[in-house]
């Protein structure tokens, strides 16, 4: 191959290939407007008592958000479900919202979230519609496990992720 051939073929690599993808990982960045957090149990053990407590800021208004519930179990958790219970607090509110949810974690031959080995992730959305805050400042947002058992064990982690929709 001559000189001339081989800078010809890097520049038309570098044009058709090396610029498009620069490019697209540059511009298809894009803030998600995301908050997650998650709090890890001693001994896979959630009880009662234990009601993890999760404070996230909003600063505009007028965008909505997905709110989901985070969780990690193994595969030795006895139930196909459980039930958490949601108290919000709005920021400069003296009172607290509750909401109480049932969540599937299997159907009848298998775990619905993603395993590795014998632990098990689900990431599930609680409110079908997005939610809009109406007020700008901190929230906080307590999650408690509201089943019959105390406590409830194999479980590993559970966590509150929000992601923005506009």
């Amino acid at each position: 191959m001559h000189y001339r051939q081989v800078d010809y073929l890097c520049t038309m690599l570098f044009k058709k290939l090396l610029i498009p993808l620069f490019l697209t990982g540059f511009l298809g960045c894009k803030e998600t407007g995301l908050f997650q957090q998650v709090v890890f149990f001693p001994e896979q053990s959630w009880s009662y008592a234990n009601k993890p407590l999760f404070h996230f800021q909003i600063s505009d208004t007028s965008a909505s958000y997905r709110v989901f519930l985070v969780l990690r179990h193994t595969d030795a958790y006895e139930y196909s479900n459980i039930w958490v219970k949601l108290n919000s607090q709005l920021p400069g509110d003296s009172m607290s919202h509750s909401d109480r949810f049932n969540i599937p974690l299997a159907n009848e031959k298998q775990w619905l979230g993603t395993g590795i080995d014998d632990l098990f992730d689900h990431r599930v959305l609680l409110y079908p519609q997005p939610v809009t805050f109406k007020k700008s400042g901190e929230y906080s947002i307590e999650i408690g496990q509201d089943m019959r058992v105390d406590p409830l064990n194999h479980v590993m982690n559970v966590g509150l992720r929000l992601e923005k929709v506009n």
